[in-house]
């Protein structure tokens, strides 16, 4: 073995577990990792404008790799600005390695300059945290935070980094590229579950989240078309097969279709498989309850922890979800087919349609359904948090997995950092950031980062001069008593401009296409600044005035 410094042998090591990535705001306690990563033509050091766009943009390389996203930032002020995306990462179970700058090792407890006790502050927020503080088992701590954070429900890690132990120079055996188990459903579980199938009436199955994949996704599509199963997804998972599917059945979560929301109740079985059920999905554990009276539960979930934790389970099957899927879609059943996958494919069908709004000088629906007839189907749609993100959930139609990077954590300031990554993943696809007006200015300084990086990437900014969610709240419980939702907004089109992207301003529906027209000509970051009026369209479907009569009511 030869001698490194611990900076080089950290690169040398995320190399060998496959990292060609890394996300990063620069910082004086890890340079010896930038100097090791100099001479690292195999990683792309993506340099971003704060770290919270650094964290986003690793969790999103996290869920569409399978693999976990990289970031690295510095400590104290660096470290608690990129929390958020470890807490989106985790709530996501999405990998991502979140590595962190720390003081010197003979400088610890003393409250040195932007000194914290990381993984007192991280434990809670993810899977694993520590501090290295010898260079020489810094292979064994990176094979065990890629096995962690892709083991069981995958999730981030966080690794602290002494800036002294980084120069130090030791010799260090590296350690070989860490392969997920995969791990295969119990055959007696599988039949037990497709008796349950087989006398089952109104059966609904909820898919997407922890493990899920395109393997995944082939053969359950394959399994559910085949007996007619009506398949949802929870909240944010749209792209967990395709929407084109005969018995796709629409997705849960915030401002779902009432009609899907009457067939989960109506269920008598519910085959959940990779999601949670957690608090958006099951709309506050009120439209599944924890003891679901009268509707048996099969929940199959790569975690034995998850299994049980919160709901009764009739059925438990802990598996890799690919592994699951195409058991499934391989095992001889007796199962008669359901009519109920189609009915609930055409009310999906209902739902997700344009309305046209002539009252409206410029109608969202329509401009997605515009976006819709003229983006490719593989498009990766890329929102964060807001009322603004319900257009898309609801009338966009996504092509299958891979197609939307959304935080279930409703974290906001997500999409813009989210497309960066897509962006440089999937050079070959088209990628959409949607933002509100106030999302938007969470993050949107990483359209810098964007054209630094020769992004191709389009984004929407919706600007109705107010944290729109928070309004509707408001106007729920306070009807007309306005306080703190109120926004002065920049010229988002001038201020794209300012970044070197191209832009427009649209105000009115009859504008719009054409001008989406005019960015798909050109190249590079393209920015539409969509103006509306928050009293007219406060969210997908609904006014102001609509909110407050509810309210009265």
């Amino acid at each position: 073995m030869t001698t490194r410094t611990g900076g080089r042998i950290l690169v040398d090591n995320l190399v060998a577990q496959g990292c060609n990535r890394i996300f990063c705001v620069p910082g004086e306690s890890y340079l010896a990792v930038l100097d090791a990563l100099h001479d690292t033509p195999e990683i792309d050091l993506v340099v971003c404008r704060q770290e919270g766009g650094v964290s986003f943009m690793a969790a999103a390389e996290g869920a569409m790799t399978g693999h976990p996203g990289i970031a690295f930032v510095t400590r104290g002020p660096g470290a608690t600005n990129g929390s958020i995306g470890v807490h989106v990462a985790q709530q996501d179970s999405v990998p991502m390695i979140y590595f962190i700058g720390d003081v010197g090792r003979g400088d610890t407890d003393r409250e040195a300059f932007q000194e914290i006790d990381f993984p007192a502050m991280f434990g809670p927020l993810c899977k694993w945290a520590a501090k290295i503080d010898r260079a020489e088992r810094i292979p064994e701590y990176i094979a065990r935070a890629y096995a962690v954070a892709m083991a069981g429900r995958p999730g981030p890690v966080v690794l602290a980094l002494p800036e002294d132990m980084l120069r130090d120079t030791v010799e260090a055996a590296d350690r070989p590229k860490v392969i997920r188990p995969a791990q295969h459903p119990d055959p007696e579980a599988m039949t037990v579950m497709m008796e349950l199938l087989k006398d089952a009436v109104s059966p609904v199955a909820i898919v997407g989240g922890a493990d899920w994949c395109a393997g995944a996704s082939h053969y359950f599509r394959e399994f559910a078309e085949d007996i007619g199963l009506p398949v949802a997804c929870g909240f944010r998972r749209q792209d967990a097969i395709p929407n084109e599917s005969p018995v796709w059945a629409g997705n849960l979560g915030y401002g779902p279709n009432p009609k899907l929301l009457d067939r989960i109740r109506d269920a008598d079985l519910l085959l959940v498989v990779g999601a949670r059920l957690g608090e958006a999905t099951t709309d506050g554990y009120t439209l599944i309850t924890p003891d679901h009276p009268d509707q048996v539960l099969v929940h199959v979930h790569p975690d034995p922890e998850e299994l049980g934790s919160v709901y009764r389970t009739d059925l438990a099957i802990c598996a890799d979800m690919r592994e699951f899927a195409e058991e499934a879609s391989l095992w001889e059943h007796d199962i008669i087919d359901f009519d109920c996958g189609k009915e609930a494919h055409a009310e999906w069908e209902a739902w997700s349609t344009v309305e046209p709004n002539d009252d409206l000088a410029l109608d969202v629906a329509q401009c997605v359904k515009a976006a819709r007839e003229t983006l490719p189907a593989d498009s990766i749609i890329c929102n964060g948090a807001g009322n603004f993100s319900g257009w898309w959930h609801r009338y966009w139609r996504y092509g299958g997995p891979v197609c939307q990077l959304a935080p279930t954590a409703g974290a906001m300031g997500y999409g813009v950092p989210a497309a960066v990554a897509a962006a440089l993943r999937h050079p070959d696809r088209q990628i959409v950031a949607v933002a509100g007006d106030g999302d938007f200015l969470m993050n949107g300084q990483e359209l810098a980062t964007a054209v630094q990086h020769g992004c191709d990437m389009i984004v929407f900014v919706v600007d109705n001069g107010s944290y729109g969610t928070i309004r509707m709240h408001q106007e729920r419980h306070y009807p007309e008593r306005l306080s703190g939702t109120q926004l002065g907004n920049p010229d988002f089109a001038a201020l794209a401009k300012a970044y070197g992207a191209w832009s427009e301003t649209v105000e009115k529906t009859a504008e719009f296409a054409p001008a989406l027209e005019r960015a798909k000509a050109e190249k590079g970051v393209r920015l539409l600044h969509l103006k509306i009026d928050v009293e007219d369209q406060l969210a997908a479907g609904t006014s102001v005035e609509k909110v407050r009569a509810a309210a009265k009511a």
